[in-house]
């Protein structure tokens, strides 16, 4: 009885019924303040996604003016010697950047991490390319390219592979100084009891590095696996800059820019002509389900493989 009476002659704490008092109101009213985010997200994302998929069944010039006509778009989107030809080369370009990027933006953290004299030097200067605009970077590679090529008589649209490598090489410069931000705060969260243990085990460097330092550095590894699978696919600027998809060649009385990634070639779809505009976008709903499917695939193999702490 005395328990009970005690409890019952409890009161509340003024920090507890003012707390209550405010949040009864915000709970009750939570959508008021959600509101307009998801009003902005259905006008800004929802609303024109969902256009554009209605719009790849159309043939139009504009919206407004926009005719049924079935799957005629995305049948000429596979019977496009152009859009294949970029696949293949946004595939080729995608796997080369994912495996360069991770490495060498593994290896410079990596390095930057192990309490190296003028390290944060060096993370800035690595980082600084990132801040450059893909176009700016483009026209400066391009004169870059062309000046050394040009000792050898040739130039950099002269030939694919010369234009394939070179956004290869602007890429990578481009983006290693990112990841390797991401990889020096994966690396600097590997406990310290783990490393020691590993040490007093006799572990050796490599068996330190691969069975210790990498599974523990997963996350980082899964974001910028991902980053770099996206930037790869969705790469536009710097392709119309650097080599605008040349040089070109004719296929079966077909004009094909043989260094055209994906997003350059819906671009150019778009302005062929205004009966073309039903067919870019048919390319880009592909385009956007073959990223999505990628992306997810990747995160999934991933974060399988990532050490629960």
């Amino acid at each position: 009885m005395k328990e009970r009476k005690s409890s019952l002659g409890k009161k509340k704490s003024p920090e507890g019924v003012n707390s209550n008092l405010v949040r009864g109101p915000i709970k009750k009213f939570a959508w008021l303040f959600i509101l307009p985010t998801f009003a902005s997200f259905c006008i800004g994302f929802i609303w024109p996604f969902l256009q554009g998929i209605y719009l790849s069944f159309c043939k139009f010039n504009v919206p407004s003016d926009a005719k049924w006509n079935g799957l005629e778009n995305y049948v000429k989107v596979f019977n496009d010697a152009g859009f294949l030809n970029a696949f293949k080369n946004t595939a080729a370009f995608a796997v080369v950047t994912i495996i360069v990027i991770n490495l060498l933006a593994f290896a410079i953290a990596y390095a930057l991490t192990q309490k190296m004299r003028g390290s944060n030097l060096f993370r800035t200067v690595f980082f600084m390319p990132n801040l450059i605009g893909g176009v700016v970077l483009g026209y400066i590679w391009s004169m870059i390219f062309d000046g050394v090529l040009k000792q050898y008589s040739t130039y950099l649209t002269a030939n694919p592979t010369y234009g394939f490598w070179g956004l290869v090489i602007l890429v990578c410069w481009q983006q290693i100084g990112y990841m390797m931000i991401i990889y020096i705060a994966g690396l600097q969260a590997v406990p310290e009891d783990m490393l020691e243990a590993a040490k007093i085990d006799g572990a050796s460097g490599s068996q330190t590095l691969f069975r210790v330092i990498i599974p523990n550095v997963m996350p980082a590894i899964t974001t910028c696996t991902f980053l770099t699978l996206t930037n790869g696919f969705k790469l536009f600027d710097q392709n119309l800059a650097l080599t605008g998809g040349m040089p070109s060649v004719m296929e079966a009385g077909a004009k094909i820019n043989t260094t055209e990634l994906l997003a350059l070639n819906i671009y150019s779809t778009y302005n062929i002509s205004k009966n073309y505009h039903g067919v870019a976008q048919a390319k880009a709903v592909i385009f956007f389900l073959l990223v999505a499917v990628l992306a997810l695939t990747q995160q999934y193999a991933t974060r399988s493989k990532e050490v629960q702490q």
